[in-house]
């Protein structure tokens, strides 16, 4: 568990999504299943703050949860348990109504620029229907509003008529950036926002997206599977693996000293640009795939890719714990004193 912030924007403790994939049936008469109840623990137990202006970048492999731990922070799915509170309110426990209340200082900028987008809806429209929606604005205003939004990411207010498909996918973008700020918000979910783009055109939104947050005050959640992006963005990092999160530290910190096996491996693949220091590089494969969420490991559910892995690793789960100031990582064989697992293992 992480120590808590009093400048915290969001807090997310024990937050778990569940899936229940049913049981019995023709699935299990066909694959010779014991007919109980699946359960896809998607998120499993995550706490960390999130604080007022900063960026949390949240970085891991396929599948491990992060888009869906995004979307539960936004209710666009539901939460099964633990708390995820925004501003000292519990998202998780609101009414439909309250909700909606909310949806204007939460927003999300999705990873498809294009089926994100109606198309059948022109520009000016997509951006003001949230205006409308909310009643921030009436009239003329309204195409005021999303034309002065519109030249804020960097599109032409000319282009208010056009639709979706007459835009290249970094303009596609900008115009769900442009979506979700024309609301106002506090606080946005960037899930994978740059993945579906070119390298050409990846630096132009991120570079956008940091100049939004100095002008707006923003607070973001960036998820992503590209860590040499999260490093340029983030100011503090979070490591996803199987629904849990086992290390989080400032960008600085994870990046040069990574605690956690699984961080290090994925850090290992970074390239540098130094070829001389690329060269001397060692880089950690980690074999195999990451298991499934309906039947994780026991323990530590990386003990199975891990070549640090004891017997221990199988029976005990780790918790999150802080090992340096403001670093936190969840394995059983680091600790305060003996922080790398290098020499620990060496022991």
């Amino acid at each position: 568990m992480t120590e808590t912030n009093g400048n915290a924007l969001i807090k997310l403790e024990d937050l778990r999504v569940y899936y229940d994939l049913g049981g019995g049936g023709f699935f299990d008469k066909i694959t010779g299943g014991s007919g109980e109840r699946r359960i896809v623990k998607a998120v499993d137990g995550v706490s960390f703050d999130i604080l007022k202006g900063e960026t949390l970048g949240l970085v891991g492999e396929s599948g491990c949860g992060k888009s869906t731990l995004g979307k539960a922070l936004l209710r666009l799915t539901e939460i099964t348990g633990g708390r995820a509170m925004y501003s000292g309110k519990d998202i998780a426990h609101l009414s439909d109504r309250e909700m909606r209340e909310q949806r204007k200082n939460l927003q999300m900028i999705f990873q498809d620029p294009y089926a994100s987008l109606n198309p059948r809806m022109t520009v000016g429209n997509i951006i003001g229907e949230p205006i409308r929606t909310f009643k921030l604005a009436e009239g003329d205003a309204v195409e005021k509003k999303v034309a002065e939004t519109m030249e804020i990411v960097g599109l032409s207010r000319r282009f208010i008529k056009r639709y979706p498909h007459e835009f290249s996918g970094g303009q596609r973008q900008r115009i769900g950036i442009a979506r979700a700020l024309a609301v106002d918000p506090e606080f946005i979910v960037a899930d994978e926002p740059i993945s579906a783009l070119d390298v050409s055109i990846q630096a132009q939104i991120m570079n956008l997206m940091e100049d939004l947050q100095t002008e707006k005050h923003l607070t973001y959640l960036f998820i992503s599977h590209d860590l040499r992006a999260v490093r340029h963005v983030s100011d503090r990092v979070a490591v996803m693996y199987l629904g849990e999160i086992v290390e989080l530290a400032e960008g600085k910190s994870i990046y040069e000293e990574p605690l956690h096996p699984y961080s290090k491996a994925l850090i290992s693949a970074v390239p540098v640009p130094d070829p001389e220091i690329e060269e001397k590089r060692e880089r950690i494969i980690l074999e195999g795939d990451v298991p499934s969420p309906i039947n994780p490991p026991s323990g530590c559910h990386f003990h199975t890719r891990c070549q640090y892995a004891i017997p221990e690793c199988r029976k005990v789960e780790p918790k999150l714990v802080q090992i340096k100031p403001r670093h936190y990582a969840a394995c059983i064989r680091i600790s305060p004193e003996q922080p790398r697992i290098e020499d620990v293992a060496e022991v």
